[in-house]
C-alpha cells in the first residue's frame, strides 16, 4: 500500500536561513533547509528552492548534488513549461529512506515505514487483548520490523523511530511520564525502541504529532497558528502550532486540553482533577446514547438523531465550547481543528458549535478564527510520528552516512 501526502505549508519552513557560527554548520543548515522544502511533496524545482532559501543558483545547485550523492534525493525531468527559457529540474526525495513509527494503544500497536517523499510504504496493526506494557509494545516494533524484512531487502533504508504516545512525555529523553490508558507510568519508552531494534527513536505525545501533521499536510495548512484536538476511545489529547511551531513547553508536556476545566460539578477525571474536558466530552457516553458498538457507524448515526441522541450532542458541544474557548482566549489561534469523534460532532451541528465559541470568547481572539474537522483521518498519527523520526535526518542530512 503506498500513499503520497499532500505538500506541506509553507510556513512549515525556513523562508531563509540563518548563518551558521561556521562554515561547516552554515553548509549542514542549507542542507537541512533544502531537504526539508522537497520532503513530503512532489518535489520543487531548483528555481523554487532558490526563491524559497534566497541562495544563489550555483549554491542551490551545489547543495542538491551532495544531497543526491547522500542518497537523500534525486533530479527528475522539468515538468512543462510556456515560459521563457529552460525550465528547471525537479528535485523529489527518496522514497526508498524510511522512518519507522509507532503509536501503541489500550488495544494494540500500529507501526508503519513511512519514506522521505511522504509515501506511506506499509501500515499493519498487532492487535492485543489488553493494553501493552511499554516492554511489550517495543518487542512487537522488533517482531513487525522482522516482517519487514523483504521490503528492507529491496532497498528501503530505516533511519530512525517516531513514536506517537497518548500519554505525557518528557521531550528530553522520550520518558512517557504518564500514559494512563495504556497504565505506563514513568516508562523510558524511547530506550526500550533502540535497544528492542537498534534504531534511534524519538517519541513525543499523539495528539501534539498530530496537531503537526495537520499543520503541515492537513487542514491547517498554510496556517501558522492553530489548536488541534482529537477526540477517541482514550480520551481527548490537544496539540498547538504557534507561528508555524510546535508549542512544547518547558518538558514537553505542553497541549494537554483534553484535562481543560469545563465543569467544576463534574466527575473525577482519571487524572486526579475534577470536570475535566474529556470526563464530559466522551465517544463512550457518546456511543452509549446512540446504541452503537463503536465508532464505525458514528458519522451515519449523526444523521437519525433521536431526542435522547440530540440532547446528548448538545450537551457534549456545550462543554467542548468551554474548551475551546479558554484556548481561543489564550493562545488566540487562527483555526481550530477537530478530529476523531470531535469533528463527528462539529458536523453535526456547525453553526451550534461556533455560535457557543463566539458568544463566549473575547470578541478580539474570536473574530477570524475558524473551526474545521482534521483532514488526514486515520493516517495523522503515521504522519506525525513520520515528522518526529525526520527531525534528525533534516536537522542534519549527512549523519546518514556518518
Amino acid at each position: 500500500m503506498t500513499e503520497a501526502l499532500s505538500a506541506p505549508s509553507p510556513d512549515a519552513v525556513p523562508t531563509r536561513p540563518s548563518l551558521g557560527s561556521n562554515l561547516d554548520g552554515v553548509r549542514q543548515h542549507n542542507l537541512g533547509a533544502v531537504l526539508r522544502l522537497v520532503h513530503g511533496i512532489a518535489g520543487r524545482s531548483r528555481s523554487e528552492l532558490t526563491r524559497a532559501t534566497g541562495l544563489s543558483r550555483s549554491t542551490i545547485g551545489a547543495l542538491v548534488a551532495e544531497l543526491a550523492a547522500l542518497g537523500l534525493v534525486s533530479e527528475q525531468e522539468p515538468r512543462e513549461s510556456t515560459g521563457v527559457g529552460r525550465p528547471s529540474p525537479i528535485v523529489v526525495a527518496n522514497p526508498k529512506v524510511v522512518v519507522v513509527t509507532v503509536n501503541p494503544e489500550v488495544d494494540g500497536v500500529n507501526v508503519g515505514l513511512v519514506g522521505l517523499d511522504g509515501t506511506v510504504h506499509r501500515r499493519v496493526r498487532h492487535a492485543t487483548a489488553e493494553p501493552p506494557t511499554a516492554e511489550e509494545a517495543a518487542r512487537i516494533v522488533a517482531n513487525v520490523l522482522e516482517g519487514f524484512k523483504a521490503l528492507f531487502d529491496s532497498g528501503l533504508r530505516a533511519t530512525g523511530i517516531g513514536a506517537a504516545v497518548p500519554g505525557s512525555v518528557r521531550e528530553a529523553d522520550g520518558v512517557v511520564r504518564m500514559a494512563p490508558h495504556l497504565e505506563w507510568a514513568d516508562e523510558p519508552f524511547a530506550a526500550l525502541l533502540e535497544e528492542a531494534t537498534g534504531l534511534p527513536a524519538l517519541v513525543a505525545n499523539d495528539a501534539s504529532l498530530g496537531a503537526n501533521a495537520e499543520h503541515l499536510f492537513g487542514a491547517g495548512r498554510g496556517i501558522g497558528d492553530l489548536i488541534y484536538l482529537n477526540g477517541g476511545p482514550g480520551g481527548i489529547g490537544g496539540g498547538v502550532i504557534t507561528r508555524a511551531l510546535p508549542l512544547a513547553g518547558s518538558s514537553g508536556y505542553a497541549g494537554e486540553l483534553g484535562h481543560t476545566l469545563v465543569n467544576s460539578g463534574g466527575s473525577r477525571c482519571h487524572c486526579g482533577a475534577i470536570g475535566c474536558l474529556e470526563t464530559e466530552v466522551s465517544q463512550a457516553r457518546l456511543l452509549d446514547v446512540l446504541g452503537l458498538d463503536d465508532a464505525d457507524g458514528l458519522d451515519e448515526a449523526m444523521g437519525r438523531l433521536d431526542g435522547a441522541g440530540r440532547a446528548e450532542v448538545e450537551r457534549q458541544l456545550r462543554y467542548l465550547a468551554v474548551a475551546i474557548r479558554n484556548a481561543v482566549n489564550i493562545l488566540n489561534p487562527r483555526r481550530v481543528v477537530l478530529g476523531g469523534f470531535l469533528g463527528v460532532l462539529l458536523d453535526a451541528a456547525p453553526q451550534v458549535l461556533d455560535a457557543a465559541v463566539r458568544e463566549q470568547s473575547l470578541t478580539a481572539s474570536a473574530e477570524q478564527v475558524d473551526i474545521v474537522r482534521a483532514e488526514l483521518g486515520p493516517e495523522v498519527l503515521t504522519v506525525g510520528a513520520a515528522e518526529l523520526a525526520f527531525t534528525r535526518l533534516i536537522a542534519d542530512p549527512t549523519a546518514l552516512h556518518r
